[in-house]
C-alpha cells in the first residue's frame, strides 16, 4: 500500500477507472462551521491518494473526477460527504454508492454500521479509529493520521461487493438504488437546515 499526499489538488497525470473509494476528513461535524481538510480517494488498488486543504480549494483536477458521471463514487455515510464536498467545491454528484445505506439494508440482523464493524465482519480486517478525533487541520500531519485517513477508503471496494451479495440474495436491489437516487436530495435539505427534521414522519 502507498499513500500520496497532495497539497489543495490532485496532479494533472493521475487518472482514476470506473470506482474509486471517496472520504473526508474536516475540523468536526457541523458543516457551516468546521471547514474540510482532507478529501482521500483510492480506486481499490491498495494506493490512496489524499489531497490537503489549507484556505485554496480551487481543485479543478479533483472536480473533474468527483463529476465525472462514468465512474461510481464510493461513500462510508455519503450524507456528509456529499455535503461537505458541495459546501466548499460546488460538487453536485451522481452515480453514488453508500456503503452505510447499503448495509442498513442488508444487514438487518445489528445496528453495527461503522466502518470499523463493517471491516471486522465482511472482510476479516480490523482497523484502527483512534484518530478519528484528532487535528486534520494540522499543518503536518502524523503517519498515524494519514494510516487512518487512509484506512477510511482502502477497503470500500470490497465492503461494497460482499454487501452487493446480501442485497441481492435478499431482493432488496430497487430499494438501495431508490435509497441513493434519493441520497442528492437529503444532502440539500441538510444544507439549508432541515438535518434534524424527518419531512415523513407524523408528528
Amino acid at each position: 500500500m502507498s499513500t500520496y499526499l497532495h497539497h489543495h489538488d490532485l496532479p494533472n497525470d493521475i487518472e482514476f477507472k470506473t470506482a474509486i473509494a471517496v472520504d473526508t476528513e474536516a475540523m468536526g461535524l457541523n458543516i457551516m462551521r468546521d471547514r474540510l481538510c482532507l478529501i482521500q480517494i483510492s480506486q481499490g488498488d491498495g494506493n490512496v491518494h489524499i489531497v490537503k486543504f489549507d484556505s485554496n480549494f480551487n481543485a479543478p483536477n479533483l472536480v473533474k473526477i468527483l463529476t465525472n458521471d462514468q465512474i461510481l463514487k464510493i461513500f462510508h455515510f455519503a450524507r456528509f460527504d456529499m455535503a461537505i464536498l458541495f459546501h466548499y467545491l460546488n460538487i453536485n454528484f451522481s452515480n453514488i454508492y453508500c456503503t452505510k445505506i447499503a448495509s442498513r439494508l442488508a444487514r438487518t440482523y445489528t445496528e453495527s454500521h461503522g466502518l470499523k464493524n463493517l471491516c471486522e465482519e465482511l472482510l476479516g480486517i480490523e482497523i484502527s479509529k483512534k484518530q478519528q478525533s484528532s487535528d486534520w487541520g494540522n499543518k503536518n500531519l502524523s503517519d498515524k493520521q494519514l494510516d487512518y485517513a487512509s484506512s477510511d477508503v482502502l477497503y470500500l471496494h470490497q465492503i461494497k461487493d460482499k454487501l452487493n451479495e446480501i442485497i441481492i440474495r435478499e431482493h432488496r436491489q430497487e430499494l438501495l438504488k431508490d435509497c441513493l437516487k434519493f441520497l442528492p436530495t437529503r444532502v440539500k435539505l441538510d444544507l439549508v437546515g432541515f438535518s434534524n427534521i424527518d419531512i415523513f414522519s407524523h408528528s
